[in-house]
């Protein structure tokens, strides 16, 4: 036995060993008295030890004969099977009580799923790469755990009563219940139902969050605009800003005693109303939200459309009208569609706004929100609005493949490209003002009553007398017998938030862009299928992530509502398909020879994403800590359910505040945590730096002048 295969067989033991003490000495639950897995043993919870026996079993048979892989799967096959079925059916084994899983048989699984992807690889998987198989396996195993078992588990209690047993009767009552699919609205007075509102709001929000992004994009790329900075600036606001302080903004200014609506009923006579209660407001405070993002998706798309086609057509006197409907718009096709799929989707997952604005206009976010955490507290409804839900927003995604089909977009090559774009029409251009103008003034209002409305008494009805009081009530800072207290109301939320998303957002960079890696340069079977899983939460609204989480992990063998970890573990998978995108983009750019050259030259594949892969990776690693820090901070639909009195989180603190009515301390909150994020944003980067690429500047040493380092300095 060779050096080398002797240490992967020790790090089997090690694992093992790891397993063994684990079981030993560490709580098995995560929750309860604490016992570890051989006290549950000696207490007859546990009839055989086969988790542990099955690592140690592997690790040995891994050290006595590295290269046989067969018997080792078997093995820990029969390990990790013995662990789920006593997790799941521990009352039909032993007649006690269900165990949770928690650290000590989390360590146990781990342990497993390292021995079972290095055997796996010695089998001839993944090529034989011990450190593919092991981060594939183990981003594969997490992904079932995290994503898939929540939704397959929601989705399955939407078929059972309340004792657990199957009824699909019920399930269709829940299903075709009027107020889901009633059309009533549409020949009477009474009210459409929750699909058809949530349907309309969706296509209404996309639709023209698109419009207005396109025109935005339109200006600044094509239109001469000389405030285009104004607009890049306006796209990061909607980033760092609670979803629904937006909405609360609208009521300070057109509510039925807002700003607007006393000046009009005073000026002028109209009488005021609560038009902005519904349909209406819920759709201007999500259009605010989306316009930006789907700014900056149309303004990519405009400066990758290369000048030479439309100079082409200029060649040819085609008209700018005729030159934008046949050349510019196709190629903004896959664009366009994009920024509506953006739009509709974040409208159907949006929680803050329609809780805020809805009224009596209910959306299934709402709804499935009040079958949760209503009087009703019925979670098998909750699962069908659920299912529901998640249908709605698998089939946008489904539509926009069919609109987009199999055509070919591509207008950049290898060539260069010098030619030059064809300016607007000038009916568009002046469409275009015509519509971002006001646009513009309404957004800067809003951010301005965001801006001023924590400094006054209450802004909500007219005193705008300066005060500190607000931020006092969240943020007072006193000095004790004990030294330094922080004795505002809101510190608790903020101290936990900030925890919970400095913790998430690294965990989301690693896991997305080592996901990211080994999609974009490795091959092996089942691939799609793992791609597919891991992107599967990014189709998944929040609302239905968040009732997932409580169906699935509210009871053994996964019991952690409650916890500080059920919010980190939402956070790291709810946001992981984005760290896989920038990263599979970055990876693009990057030439396969470089990681080709780090292993002729010897490396392993962890020293080589360590030391040549990772140093490129800085745009993405920045876009993917700081969207998953700004999301962890301002999230709120798919933590509302999971929030407790310990783990209070500061979107969830807010809306209290708004439902209480205190609308100025809810304001002052918020613009407390926009400034902050504004200053992580610029510490991330400030941290991770950026990518450099090229020859390094190296000091030369002093030399006598000579004719040729006087025509280099020339």
């Amino acid at each position: 036995m060779n050096r080398r295969t002797a240490d992967r067989g020790h790090v089997d033991v090690v694992a093992a060993l790891v397993a063994v003490a684990a079981f030993v000495l560490l709580p098995w639950a995560f929750t309860g008295p604490g016992q570890s897995g051989l006290g549950l043993m000696l207490a007859g919870r546990w009839p055989l030890p086969l988790p542990v026996l099955a690592a140690a079993g592997a690790a040995l048979m891994a050290y006595l004969s590295p290269q046989q892989a067969t018997g080792r799967l078997v093995v820990i096959a029969a390990g990790l099977a013995s662990f789920v079925l006593y997790g799941f059916f521990a009352t039909a084994i032993d007649g006690g009580p269900m165990i949770a899983w928690g650290l000590g048989g989390a360590i146990v699984f781990a342990a497993l799923v390292l021995l079972g992807s290095r055997a796996a690889a010695v089998a001839g998987a993944f090529k034989a790469d011990r450190w593919v198989a092991t981060t594939t396996i183990a981003i594969l195993a997490a992904v079932i755990v995290f994503v898939f078992f929540p939704v397959v588990r929601v989705l399955a209690s939407a078929f059972v009563d309340g004792s657990g047993i199957i009824d699909l009767g019920l399930a269709a009552r829940r299903l075709f219940a009027p107020d889901i699919w009633t059309l009533a609205c549409l020949y009477s007075e009474g009210g459409c139902g929750v699909v058809a509102n949530t349907i309309l709001l969706g296509l209404l929000a996309g639709v023209v969050s698109t419009l207005l992004g396109l025109a935005f994009a339109l200006l600044a790329v094509r239109g001469g605009a000389r405030n285009s900075r104004l607009f890049d600036a306006m796209s990061i606001l909607p980033i760092i800003t609670p979803p629904f302080v937006i909405a609360l903004a609208l009521v300070i200014l057109f509510g039925r005693t807002g700003i607007v609506t006393t000046f009009l009923d005073e000026w002028f006579d109209i009488p005021r109303s609560r038009w902005i209660y519904g349909l209406p407001g819920v759709l201007i405070s999500q259009v605010l939200s989306q316009t930006p993002l789907s700014y900056l998706i149309l303004r990519g798309a405009l400066q990758g459309i290369a000048p030479s086609l439309e100079e082409a057509a200029q060649t040819l006197r085609a008209s700018r009208m005729h030159i934008f409907r046949t050349v510019t718009w196709p190629l903004l096709r896959p664009a366009v569609a994009a920024a509506f799929l953006l739009g509709f989707v974040e409208s159907l997952s949006d929680f803050g706004n329609p809780l805020v604005l809805g009224g009596s206009f209910e959306v299934l976010s709402t709804k499935i929100f009040f079958a949760v955490a209503g009087a009703q507290h019925d979670p098998g409804r909750a699962a069908i609005l659920a299912l529901i839900l998640l249908v709605l927003t698998l089939s946008a995604f489904w539509l926009q493949m069919v609109w987009l089909g199999k055509k070919s977009y591509v207008t950049v090559t290898g060539k260069g490209d010098s030619g030059i774009p064809a300016p607007l029409p000038t009916g568009i251009r002046l469409a275009a003002l015509g519509v971002v103008v006001p646009w513009i003034i309404l957004t800067v209002v809003v951010y301005g009553i965001i801006a001023v409305g924590g400094f006054v008494v209450d802004i909500g009805r007219g005193d705008m007398t300066t005060t500190w009081r607000h931020f006092n009530t969240g943020f007072a800072v006193e000095w004790g017998e004990r030294g330094l207290f922080f004795a505002g109301s809101a510190w608790d939320s903020f101290f936990i938030t900030v925890l919970v998303a400095a913790v998430a957002a690294p965990l989301t960079a690693i896991v997305g862009l080592l996901t990211a890696y080994v999609l974009s340069r490795h091959d092996f079977k089942g691939k799609r299928t793992f791609e597919f899983l891991t992107m599967l939460s990014f189709a998944i609204p929040g609302t239905v992530i968040g009732v997932a989480y409580i169906v699935a992990f509210n009871v053994p063998p996964i019991e952690i509502t409650g916890t500080g970890l059920i919010l980190i573990i939402c956070f790291v998978f709810r946001n992981m398909p984005v760290g896989v995108r920038s990263g599979i983009a970055a990876l693009s750019q990057i030439d396969k020879s470089l990681d080709e050259a780090s292993t002729t030259l010897g490396a392993k594949t962890g020293t080589t994403v360590r030391r040549v892969t990772l140093p490129l990776l800085k745009p993405a690693i920045v876009a993917t800590l700081v969207f998953s820090f700004v999301h962890a901070m301002t999230a709120v639909s798919a933590i509302v359910f999971l929030v407790t009195a310990r783990y209070n989180m500061a979107t969830a603190y807010i809306v209290n505040r708004v439902e209480a009515g205190e609308f100025a301390l809810a304001i002052a909150y918020s613009s407390l945590l926009i400034l902050f994020m504004l200053a992580v944003v610029l510490l991330i980067q400030l941290v991770v730096g950026e990518r450099k690429i090229g020859r390094r500047q190296v000091a030369a040493k002093p030399a006598a002048p000579s004719v040729t380092s006087g025509m280099g300095a020339r």
